[in-house]
């Protein structure tokens, strides 16, 4: 792809990084040893010599399960750029395993997040990783302290305590980058440059699709953590935030209005089989034929365990497993569980400009990642988070970037590499998902919300 001036609507940081990749068909290192919770190799984050703050941020970990691991693992690979010194982690397991990779002393581990404000402010910076329903409490007693905040999205499952941490946020001066990865992959920010630098004229709308994956959709929103969105948060904001963030930033708009519809389809107890049991291992008889069997989802193929705190002991992990399958939610038949999350949502957005965009979250696919076109009025750009092709309606041309790519398109070890930048200056210019950049995108998703259930068409309001 050709180069081009800068646009306005770009930073010079993420102006490098796309010109880094601009060539196309790039390989990107992984890392040898950490992986995301889907079990890939994670991206290294390019150009780290632009990221040296000449001694390491000291951070303390709020939540040790998955994101707080993916995260965390960044400074085992940069220990000059990250050094985690206190962790809090109520389950003993993920406690111990925290505190032995990252060599924290015993009086720096917490059981909750509590004990660790009851003492002076001894780091620069806290990750909050814990389960989305307690991310304000930690994030408000971390700014109250004047610590620096790594907050994982969403922000907080209610609007209203979104707009308090935001306010303490810059009464306090502190910053506080949200944790939507997907801003940092290059597959993305190739796009937003491609959207803006004139290559298809004017942007006149965008389709959206996130498919979940079938199996992932059982895993995370029909027996796991996220079933039931009252005790969590909304389907639309756990999953789906970072495709309303990421649509917005990359119009670099506002959005006016949200109209969505959407509900618990399938996996429902009217649905469930003649002959299945309440749970995969009570002798059900259709277990050996469902697509949805725990049994040979976790315990014969192994798969989706990284919510399964399982011993180093390959050996045991058989007995671990299915305990699990006997005892927890993640033995439940999908038909027969307590879940209320929408299988399928589908919600349209109008934006400034009278750019209209159409945004699909969809369970029953066999694959997942993310699927965009943009429609422009000189051309149309069609991608798949791995590769796009543009086309150019003046000459017929079509050209195609590809890159390879993880769950997040090698955004999160990207998001911490400047987070820790941002962190060495204090200078939050250099992170692009600051909360008040990142807010708006929850504010839509709870306008969505509202536009779901009492079937309206909401006005956005920031």
């Amino acid at each position: 792809l050709k180069n081009v001036d800068m646009p306005n609507n770009l930073t010079r940081r993420d102006w490098l990084r796309i010109m880094g990749i601009a060539a196309g068909a790039s390989t990107i290192p992984v890392s040898s040893w950490a992986h995301n919770e889907l079990g890939e190799p994670i991206h290294l984050p390019e150009n780290l010599q632009l990221i040296n703050p000449g001694k390491a941020i000291t951070a303390i970990t709020c939540g040790a399960g998955n994101r707080g691991n993916v995260y965390g693992n960044f400074a085992v690979t940069y220990p000059d750029q990250l050094d985690i010194i206190g962790v809090a982690e109520p389950i003993a397991f993920r406690n111990e395993r925290y505190a032995k990779k990252h060599n924290i002393e015993a009086g720096n581990r917490f059981n909750t997040w509590e004990d660790i404000f009851k003492r002076p402010k001894f780091a620069d910076a806290v990750i909050i990783t814990t389960p989305d329903n307690l991310h304000y409490g930690p994030c408000m007693a971390a700014l109250e302290k004047g610590y620096d905040v790594l907050l994982e999205k969403p922000i907080s499952p209610s609007e209203k305590e979104c707009r308090e941490i935001l306010a303490l946020a810059k009464k306090k001066g502190r910053i506080v980058a949200v944790c939507h990865v997907l801003r940092y992959a290059p597959y993305f920010m190739k796009l937003k440059e491609m959207m803006h630098n004139g290559s298809i004229g004017q942007i006149i709308s965008v389709q959206h699709l996130e498919p979940i994956h079938h199996i992932h959709m059982s895993h995370s929103y029909v027996r796991g953590n996220w079933h039931n969105s009252k005790e969590t948060t909304p389907i639309i904001l756990a999953k789906s935030c970072h495709d309303l963030d990421i649509i917005k930033w990359m119009l670099d708009k506002h959005c006016t209005h949200m109209s969505a519809h959407g509900d618990v389809k399938w996996f429902r107890k009217e649905n469930a089989p003649e002959g299945s049991t309440a749970r995969c291992t009570d002798g059900c008889k259709v277990e050996g034929e469902c697509p949805y069997s725990a049994k040979k989802i976790y315990f014969d193929k192994r798969q989706w365990l990284h919510h399964f705190d399982l011993p180093e002991d390959k050996s045991k992990h058989g007995d671990v497993i299915m305990e699990y399958l006997k005892n927890s939610n993640y033995g439940k038949c999908v038909y027969r569980s307590n879940n209320d999350q929408p299988d399928h949502y589908t919600t349209n957005m109008l934006f400034e400009d009278n750019i209209t965009v159409s945004f699909s979250m969809e369970a029953f696919t066999s694959y997942d990642g993310r699927r965009t076109r943009v429609m422009g009025s000189l051309g149309d750009i069609v991608g798949d988070m791995n590769s796009f092709k543009h086309t150019d309606f003046r000459t017929g041309k079509v050209t195609e970037w590809k890159q390879e790519t993880d769950g997040h398109g090698g955004g999160d070890w990207r998001l911490v590499a400047d987070w820790i930048q941002a962190v060495s200056q204090q200078n939050p210019a250099l992170l692009s998902s600051t909360i008040d950049a990142s807010i708006e995108s929850h504010v839509m998703g709870f306008a969505a919300e509202k536009s779901r259930k009492e079937k309206i068409t909401v006005p956005i309001k920031m």
